[in-house]
């Protein structure tokens, strides 16, 4: 399931490939993409729009200006939408379109005003693509960071043979895969924490707090999204991990910090996203208190050991990321800990916010290092992850 978390918007433009969409849209499907189609009116002339339906699972896309959509602005939404775009097939107009920038159909703007990873599969005559014009207009989009895969030789639909054919559904599929697979942070070795701890008071009672680990298990989602090779130490949740990483589950804060020394012999980053309790009983009882052996109870804590402050301190080659969960003065006290624990970067956010809090899909936060601040506003927290990444491997560059 590579692309689980991942929302790709293929674009379908009119050319005897197009059939070829379905088997593309089916193997993201099988990959836990979630699939949205836009399609130009000459596309449908080869393929139905309830075809591309029924395989997506979704609505088509056919128009610039959606009554449907929120306040008629379906480009802009689907531009927010997408991860990854990819034009499939790709004619010679759609390319020069999409060189000079033009906006007269549904494809054109959103790819103007998104900031997803842009993929083109060309299918066109082998005579059209050689020419001088197409030409310049594939080197003028490779410059734009716009990535093309093909086209193929062979023999096309017009008997020719020769480049120009659409390259097979399964390339396209496993040439995006390994895009990602060679990412910026590509072979580094990551420790990600995640979820709570809990501090055992007796062997059916705990102290712990309300953490779900989805953003600690996004940072290894992205992070295995960049190729990084990822260490997943987490707390007790009930999430499925990538299977892509290397799960480690503990329950204690002491178990988390012997599986993090352990771990960080060999990595390059750690990003300490778990809420790890800051005390734990002083006392443990190996049988079950009964409640009516006493009208009351006293718990006496001692703090556990900090597992950021360890890693910053032991661990000095190592780049070390924190995440503060503040209920008041978010920043001020996000930038005294990154001080105070000698961090290279903290992440901060507002947990009193209910809508960013915990155990919900949705963060904003503010990235702190000792040279900036940036925030990021509200969204998923898979994409609150990946910019969070992408900062990171920026700053490990310098």
């Amino acid at each position: 399931m590579f692309f689980s978390n991942k929302n790709i918007l293929i674009g379908v433009t009119g050319g005897i490939a197009a059939y070829k969409s379905a088997e593309i849209i089916r193997l993201f499907k099988k990959e836990g993409a979630d699939v949205r189609v836009v399609m130009t009116e000459s596309a449908k002339e080869f393929i139905t729009p309830l075809t591309l339906q029924a395989v997506s699972g979704n609505a088509i896309h056919d128009s610039l200006l959606d009554v449907k959509a929120e306040a008629a602005m379906g480009h802009i939404e689907l531009a927010k939408w997408a991860d990854i775009i990819l034009i499939s097939p790709c004619t010679a107009e759609t390319i020069a379109k999409i060189t000079h920038g033009r906006a007269d159909d549904l494809i054109g703007a959103i790819l103007l005003a998104s900031k997803a990873d842009k993929y083109i599969a060309p299918a066109m005559n082998m005579n059209m693509w050689s020419d001088s014009s197409t030409q310049e207009n594939y080197n003028t989009l490779l410059k734009r960071d716009i990535a093309f895969i093909g086209p193929a030789s062979g023999e096309q639909a017009c008997g020719d043979v020769g480049p120009g054919r659409m390259e097979e559904p399964s390339n396209i599929i496993e040439f995006i895969r390994k895009s990602f697979k060679t990412g910026p942070l590509s072979g580094k070795k990551i420790t990600i924490t995640a979820g709570p701890t809990r501090e055992q008071i007796d062997p059916v009672r705990f102290i712990s707090n309300n953490s779900s680990g989805k953003m600690g298990y996004a940072m290894a989602d992205a992070a295995i999204e960049v190729g990084a090779i990822v260490n997943l130490i987490s707390g007790p949740v009930s999430i499925k991990p990538n299977k892509h990483v290397n799960l480690i589950n503990v329950n204690s804060a002491e178990e988390m910090l012997n599986k993090v020394i352990d771990s960080m012999s060999d990595s390059d980053i750690f990003i300490g996203c778990a809420a790890v309790s800051d005390f734990k009983p002083s006392d443990y009882s190996d049988i079950k208190i009964k409640k009516e052996d006493m009208d009351d109870i006293d718990i006496h804590l001692e703090k556990n050991e900090d597992i950021l402050t360890y890693v910053a301190s032991e661990f000095t080659t190592s780049y070390v990321v924190g995440f503060a969960a503040e209920t008041s003065d978010v920043k001020s006290n996000a930038k005294r800990k990154l001080k105070s624990k000698d961090l290279d970067m903290i992440i901060s956010n507002d947990v009193s916010d209910k809508s960013i809090g915990f155990d919900v899909d949705d963060n904003e936060v503010n990235v702190i290092t000792n040279k900036e601040t940036i925030f990021l506003k509200k969204d998923k927290k898979i994409r609150i992850a990946r910019e969070i990444l992408k900062i990171i491997s920026l700053n490990i560059q310098v």
